[in-house]
């Protein structure tokens, strides 16, 4: 299985090769991500791995949650190199990928709850509840819950959520509260973490796997919410 995968939803901007079980990745955490930047990174994967685009399986692509214009960067660029080269892709979230991450940072028990947050500023919040199962030894992640929250979130997460739970996602370094929500473990390194494009390489090699992918022009971005700015008043008021 060949599959690319591409991210620019948040402050880092990755892109992955997943070639025969050897991921090659490239990732730049400066804060603003554009299309060149993400081609430049597409280039130095496939000439390293040396794959071109009629070997690829298809693109793993990322839809979201995350910064309006890199969400738009991502699905736009995935979408004209899976049209150039007649190529089915996978639409992945950013909080899956993290989830994976998660899961496969350390041995996880089968059934092990994940919770992935990352800061969807203006006192918001973009989360997500996974669950790891390691059956075919690899540990995937499945979502059940997702949604934009306001500054009251760590009490609506708490009241939804049952038993332990891994947390992972620079939400959590943002708002430091969200780890002291009961049954909730965050390791440091997990509270810095953000989405790689590494992670949807392999979730989207097991989509294509299991459904064989969607075409281009069905991949939509995943919005939560439709407010990119606050005005002036409510500045003044947070």
């Amino acid at each position: 299985m060949r599959v690319l995968a591409l991210d620019a939803a948040t402050e880092c901007c990755s892109v992955a090769l997943l070639s025969n079980g050897e991921c090659l990745v490239r990732s730049s955490e400066s804060g603003k991500s554009s299309a060149k930047q993400l081609l430049q990174m597409v280039e130095e994967v496939m000439a390293e791995g040396q794959v071109d685009f009629s070997r690829l399986d298809g693109i793993a692509a990322s839809i979201g949650p995350g910064a309006f214009t890199g969400v738009r960067i991502s699905v736009a660029v995935a979408q004209g190199l899976a049209f150039g080269a007649d190529l089915p892709i996978a639409a992945v979230t950013t909080l899956s990928a993290l989830a994976l991450q998660a899961a496969q940072a350390s041995p996880l028990k089968d059934e092990t709850r994940i919770l992935a947050c990352l800061d969807a500023r203006m006192g918001e919040l973009y989360w997500g509840c996974f669950t790891a199962q390691a059956t075919p030894g690899v540990a995937t992640s499945v979502v059940v819950q997702s949604s934009a929250l306001g500054v009251d979130a760590p009490h609506v997460i708490a009241s939804r959520l049952i038993g332990r739970y891994v947390g992972i996602g620079r939400g959590f370094s943002v708002y430091p509260q969200l780890a002291q929500i009961p049954g909730v473990e965050v390791q440091p390194v997990h509270a810095r973490a953000l989405p790689n494009a590494r992670e949807m390489a392999y979730l989207g090699a097991w989509r294509f796997a299991a459904a064989g992918g969607v075409d281009p022009a069905d991949l939509k971005p995943l919005y939560l919410r439709d407010k990119v700015a606050l005005t002036e008043m409510e500045r003044a008021a947070r």
